[in-house]
């Protein structure tokens, strides 16, 4: 039988983006300690947004993983998804006895299981956390699977803090695999909506493509939708490409070759390129990523297309 979890009351969190800045918001308003770490605090042009950021609500941000986890009761791990692995194993020493691991990233079954191995041969406890939909409409009560030995231990003092988990498994991997065969649709949308647009709005037929989609798919507000994935893919684009890389591990392990996935991975990458090389205005900006109208974004990208084939 499982031993009781307390109540949390410190909190690591490892990873300090828009899934960490946002979960440390909702955890310090319930009056929370909530200590931190990140790579990013090592890059002089971004080391001063998070700063801030952290100033601005009471949040501990440490110069490294070892003292944001040292008096932590519970870690949340909200990093991108290739370095699953390797901050469960980095972060395993520094744990304190009993500390309850989750972690959040979009990462494979088989990474799952690696990063869990790590931080349970640590004497904590880990629980994989599969996030269903995108966190900031929902905050801290974005839907998310548990699964793991310890998963319905925990799921009862994570949702007392806010969180809206469940438990999918004790078997590690379960939770991931329903997250990642739920990417290969998602993601896959957001990469297609993209080659699609654009290239119709090349021909001049995105409106007819658009009225098409709309007789098909008569649920779905299709200009809504079509720019809500524009800045998803703008804005998280390289974050998104190594999730779908995951994804693609995935369904290796099923003994599938990923055609959809590596196709999905490589359209993301290519939009997070054209985003880090300012197509898009200036990131951090409050225009970036944020046209109601996904055409302003396609004409950009057609743009500099037709300057890369100009001889």
């Amino acid at each position: 039988m499982q031993a009781e979890i307390p109540m949390f009351q410190r909190i690591a969190l490892i990873g300090y983006g828009e899934v960490g800045r946002i979960l440390a918001e909702d955890l310090r308003a319930q009056g929370l300690s909530v200590d931190a770490y990140d790579l990013k605090l090592q890059r002089p042009e971004q080391r001063g947004a998070l700063l801030a950021h952290a100033e601005a609500h009471g949040v501990c941000l440490h110069a490294n993983a070892a003292d944001a986890l040292r008096q932590a009761q519970l870690v949340i791990s909200a990093v991108t998804a290739s370095q699953t692995v390797v901050v469960a194993e980095q972060s395993a020493p520094h744990l304190a006895v009993g500390a309850v691991v989750v972690d959040m990233n979009s990462a494979s079954p088989g990474a799952k299981i690696q990063a869990g191995r790590a931080v349970d041969a640590a004497s904590g406890r880990y629980v994989e956390a599969a996030v269903m939909t995108s966190v900031p409409p929902y905050r801290s009560q974005v839907p998310m699977l548990l699964g793991g030995p310890h998963a319905a231990a925990v799921v009862a003092p994570l949702n007392a803090l806010g969180f809206k988990a469940r438990v999918a498994s004790e078997r590690l991997g379960v939770a991931s695999a329903t997250k990642m065969c739920r990417s290969v649709m998602i993601k896959g949308l957001e990469a297609m909506a993209i080659e699609s647009l654009t290239t119709a709005r090349h021909y001049g037929v995105e409106d007819a493509v658009l009225a098409s989609l709309y007789e098909t798919f008569p649920g779905i507000d299709w200009e809504k939708q079509a720019a809500y994935f524009f800045q998803r893919v703008i804005e998280h684009g390289r974050r998104r490409s190594e999730e779908v890389l995951e994804v693609a591990h995935t369904v290796r392990e099923a003994g599938l070759q990923p055609w959809s996935a590596t196709g999905t991975a490589a359209r993301q990458a290519w939009v997070a390129d054209l985003a880090d090389a300012g197509l898009f205005g200036e990131r951090g900006t409050a225009g970036f990523a944020r046209n109601a109208d996904w055409r302003t974004e396609a004409d950009r990208i057609l743009a500099r297309v037709a300057e890369e084939r100009t001889p």
